[in-house]
């Protein structure tokens, strides 16, 4: 059985991504997949199904697998985009697939977010119109940009969200070559702005594994959802600086990382399970196209 502590930063922190590279499934055994996860022990881990809007009649097709007991939740996928102008025309081509998909099929699906790459001609005004349209579909949004775009994207972002809500930012924080990978210095940077402007974060890509380790498939090191989810709550928790955030991130030391019903360790640095919970208001998910890999991965580690 897994600590409260391990509960409280894993909570649904795993969005399916089987659609996408490196395993790149057909939609079908994609869902398959999916169906089975919700019902499985572990669906505590499982977040939401990635799914582009295109491919939402598609999926439509497979929904006899879920039910009201054990619905589809979706992450809805803009496309990317070259220019601010066509950037907004696509969120706005999003707002009739979304209303009437969860529309048609509520009980059974529910679309809980959107996630969409920002042009980089990325300005103020284009986030004033964004955040209106996320408003009106009563959405979470989640916008990305490359690594060394975070800070100036988590800094406008902040300017635009208010207590009435916040839209989000998604860190690529990995992918298929040795180049999609940013440096921990990088990733340090992106968490370190969230936090301090309290602006919600999401991963995607690369964490496949709990804890940092260099990966012949990929030849280079790949970050762990342990240490990048952990830093995380450990930078917003103790209001860690860069330098010290990628610290947590650089380690490869699967016994500097200790779970216990009351507080998670790593080192000496400790943040306690209720605290953990409040963090990941802000800490989100990441986004993984392996549900199997990162559990069989703690089980190694006894943690599971």
């Amino acid at each position: 059985m897994a600590s409260a502590s391990l509960r409280a930063l894993l909570e649904h922190s795993i969005d399916y991504a089987g659609l996408f590279p490196p395993a790149s499934l057909a939609l079908k055994p994609a869902l398959r997949n999916h169906a089975a996860y919700v019902r499985d022990p572990d669906a505590w881990m499982l977040g939401a199904f990635i799914l582009p809007t295109g491919q939402f009649a598609a999926a439509a097709e497979s929904l006899s697998q879920f039910d009201q007991e054990n619905p589809l939740r979706i992450s809805a996928l803009g496309k990317k985009t070259e220019n601010t102008a066509a950037f907004l025309e696509s969120l706005a081509e999003m707002r009739d697939p979304i209303r009437s998909f969860r529309d048609r099929n509520g009980g059974i699906v529910s679309i809980n977010q959107v996630e969409l790459p920002l042009p980089v001609d990325l300005d103020e005004e284009t986030l004033r119109q964004a955040r209106s349209a996320v408003d009106e579909l009563k959405l979470n949004a989640f916008l990305e940009t490359p690594a060394d775009a975070a800070e100036r994207t988590i800094g406008l972002l902040a300017k635009n969200n208010s207590d009435a809500g916040a839209i989000g930012f998604k860190l690529r924080t990995g992918g298929v070559t040795a180049e999609a990978f940013p440096s921990s210095g990088q990733i340090a940077k992106a968490l370190v702005a969230a936090a301090k402007n309290r602006v919600p974060i999401k991963f995607t890509a690369g964490l496949h594994h709990p804890v940092r380790r260099f990966h012949a498939s990929v030849e280079t090191k790949m970050h762990g959802f342990l240490n990048v989810l952990g830093g995380s709550v450990l930078a917003v928790e103790h209001q860690w600086d860069a330098e010290q955030t990628a610290r947590m991130l650089d380690d490869e030391d699967p016994a500097a990382f200790s779970f216990d019903d009351n507080f998670f360790a790593w080192r000496e640095w400790k943040v306690g399970t209720e605290r953990i919970r409040k963090h990941r208001k802000l800490v989100t998910s990441l986004g993984s196209c392996s549900f199997d890999e990162p559990r069989e991965d703690l089980r190694a580690l006894k943690l599971l």
